[in-house]
């Protein structure tokens, strides 16, 4: 056993420990201890998944037989070992938060139940990811499924509460239902169960086969990613969930439905028509759009940071697509690029949304509510809580040198190689996906910038946000923690993207960081040898080899092409950070030499004749964003109802309330038609309920007539 299997049994320990210490300990203690156990074993899982992503060995065992079907066996590779650093990365500082955050349930919710959940959520997680048989995947499979709903469904007494669980727990089965049929036909083609005997004999199977495994776990697994058509559960649960759980369905547990994804159609089975490349695609970038549109136009922040899931998982999904396409036609530099790209962005995306979600509970703590319509003026009173959201702001809006712009950026610039593609068509299809992702990245833009915005600054639009207090030190820690992840992985993904690229490169069957971060900097001879001299003269002439004390690879993302075209893309977010603050210096340094010898005076503002501003009548989030309701009037189809409120003076209105209700697209087009031919068909079936015994005697004979109809014609 290696160096990880101590370690992965100091975890499950500790998890046990955990729920087992819920009963030991006084209620008013519970989240102090969950916090701690769980702080714990999120390190535990940090230092184990480090340990494989790094080195060399890797980690299996063999627990027991099950009849006839096989041994259930456990084990990581550098892949699943991705997906675990990213899991202990965002459980870490969501523990910390937790030992806070549940002290509002103290007094009329019993902590000993959420302990035991929160601990068994996360023991399986990490079973899922280190599962290496069918049966061993889909039973830790079930339990994340069972945990998540017990928890989302926490404040069982609310209405709301059950309706989500239910739709959830629906989806959710009928996805795992998927699932389980497509291992079915993959253990068709080998002896066991295990995944190595499935991924060795995947290569008899027929195209036939290969068709029906990638469209059953592809739309089994997007139910746990939340891709549209089947994203309706992740709306509903994350307002009634608990903000800790929020965090951690946004940032860890929709991770598992891109983790079945790659490793049953990028490893166990790989698809290999372009077409179904081409599916992921456009799913994945219709996800995107469709996810951002709802954001953009929501007031509630959890519902709101709900709908940036399935955003940022269509982008993922969008970066997948390409993948399986260049891989299918045998440009597997590029693939390679796509798909440490959309696993980038994975990254990137657990840690700022699970910023987002923690900040939304310390807003939430200290206002007493999340509608930003009531919120408005809450930075001056919470400085640090508002500096921390605001870098998660910044870094899910894809702006530099924040980590969301890395990785969209290399996401945009990979499907932009769709220009190596023969087929026309085809490269249509790629131009279609890359415009929708760009809309939906200036959407991204507009949306997170009315959260802030309406949400942070101005003037305070209730009691709460006008009393707001500024969030617990052990809120703040988590926040901070956070935040400096998201500055890290934005000014250093070079030295972040090699062990991504150790990840994915049995999937593409060559390592292309050289290709992507090309060693510019590394000025031994050995190293030159693989860059040619032309290449690297053109680079010294633009003073890339200022760099050249730096370790590792330098601060280059570099995609390095051909001789007639050595760079096809580049950027340095580290530079860019650097620039970026010296202008600011500068900027700032010009200003007081300028205004040095000036006097300023402060008066009133004018507010447009009143006599003061009414923090009714300022702009509000709904105001903000009810242009991009208007532009996309066609897709959101919202019903507004207006009611007016005349001020005393009756020259100006204090306020201008509309209420909408949406009808999701979704529900529109897909899963309305179907719902609708149901309920005629029950209709239809309800009349033949007469209560008449002769009527019912018919029924059977004309069934079993039928039956021996079919029969005969058989036989």
């Amino acid at each position: 056993m290696s160096a990880a299997g101590p370690l992965f049994e100091v975890f499950f320990v500790l998890c046990a420990a955990g729920a087992l210490a819920a009963f030991l300990v006084p209620a008013r203690a519970t989240p102090l201890v969950l916090s701690a156990i769980g702080s714990l074993a999120a390190l535990i899982i940090l230092v184990t998944s480090a340990v494989l992503l790094i080195g060399d060995g890797g980690f299996r065992v063999e627990l027991w037989p099950v009849l006839s079907l096989g041994t259930l066996t456990l084990s990581a590779d550098r892949f699943s070992s991705l997906f675990l650093f990213v899991s202990g990365l965002v459980f870490l500082p969501v523990s910390l938060f937790s030992a806070v955050y549940l002290l509002k349930f103290v007094t009329h919710h019993e902590l000993r139940y959420f302990s035991v959940l929160y601990h068994a959520l996360f023991a399986s997680i990490v079973l899922v990811l280190i599962a290496a048989d069918a049966i061993s995947f889909l039973v830790a499979w079930e339990l994340v499924s069972i945990a998540t709903y017990l928890l989302v469904t926490y404040e069982y007494e609310r209405d709301e509460s059950a309706h989500a669980g239910f739709v959830m727990l629906a989806m959710s089965e009928a996805g795992t239902i998927a699932v389980a049929i497509a291992f079915i036909i993959l253990s068709g083609t080998s002896p066991t169960l295990d995944f190595t005997g499935m991924r060795s004999n995947a290569g008899t199977a027929g195209e036939g086969l290969r068709w029906a495994v990638f469209l059953l776990s592809f739309f089994g697994f997007a139910v746990k990613a939340g891709l549209v058509p089947l994203n309706s559960w992740l709306p509903l649960a994350h307002p009634v969930a608990p903000t800790n759980v929020s965090a951690l369905l946004s940032a860890v547990i929709v991770n598992l439905g891109i983790y079945g994804i790659v490793r049953v159609n990028f490893d166990l089975m790989p698809a290999t028509a372009p077409s179904a490349g081409l599916i992921v695609l456009v799913i994945g970038s219709f996800s995107a759009l469709v996810g951002i549109l709802y954001a953009t136009i929501q007031a509630e922040m959890k519902r709101l940071l709900a709908h940036s899931t399935i955003e940022n998982m269509g982008i993922i999904a969008a970066g997948l697509g390409a993948a399986m396409v260049f891989l299918a036609t045998d440009h597997e530099i590029v693939a390679g690029i796509a798909l440490i790209a959309a696993l980038y962005h994975l990254v990137n995306h657990s840690v700022y949304k699970a910023l987002l979600f923690i900040g939304t509970g310390a807003v939430e703590a200290g206002t007493g509510t999340r509608d930003l319509d009531r919120l408005g003026g809450i930075v001056r009173r919470m400085p640090w809580t508002s500096g921390f959201f605001l870098v998660g702001v910044l870094s899910i809006s894809a702006l530099p040198p924040f980590n969301g712009f890395v990785s969209e950026w290399l996401t945009l610039q990979t499907i932009l190689r769709s220009a190596l593609l023969a087929s026309t068509s085809v490269k249509i299809i790629f131009a279609i996906a890359g415009a929708l992702l760009a809309l939906t990245a200036g959407l991204a833009v507009t949306c997170f910038a009315k959260v802030f915005a309406m949400g942070f600054l101005g003037m305070a639009r209730s009691k709460g946000a006008g009393q707001a207090v500024e969030a617990h030190p052990a809120m703040r820690v988590a926040l901070g923690f956070l935040a400096a992840t998201c500055l890290l992985l934005g000014i250093l993904p070079t030295y972040v993207l090699p062990f991504v690229d150790r990840a994915t490169a049995p999937f593409t069957h060559r390592s292309v960081i050289a290709a992507l971060v090309p060693p510019f900097f590394d000025v031994t001879a050995q190293q030159q040898e693989k860059v040619p001299s032309a290449f690297l003269g053109e680079f010294h002439d633009l003073g890339a080899q200022v760099g050249n004390a730096l370790p590792g690879r330098g601060l280059i993302v570099l995609h390095r092409g051909e001789e007639r075209n050595p760079v096809v893309f580049a950027m340095s977010t580290f530079y860019m950070f650097f620039m970026l603050a010296l202008l600011l210096i500068v900027t700032f340094i010009v200003f007081r030499l300028l205004t040095r010898h000036r006097t300023l005076s402060q008066g009133a503002a004018w507010d447009g004749g009143l006599r003061r501003l009414w923090p009714g009548i300022t702009y509000t989030a709904t105001g903000f964003s009810n242009p991009v309701r208007v532009v996309f009037q066609v897709l959101l189809r919202p019903a507004s109802v207006a009611d007016n409120t005349e001020a005393v003076a009756r020259h100006f209105r204090t306020a201008i309330r509309r209420e909408y209700t949406e009808s999701h697209i979704v529900d529109r087009l897909v899963l309305g038609p179907p719902v609708d031919a149901l309920g005629i068909a029950a209709r239809v079936v309800r009349r033949m309920h007469v209560g008449n015994v002769n009527a019912y005697a018919a029924y059977v004979l004309i069934a079993l007539l039928l039956v021996l109809i079919a029969g005969v014609g058989l036989l």
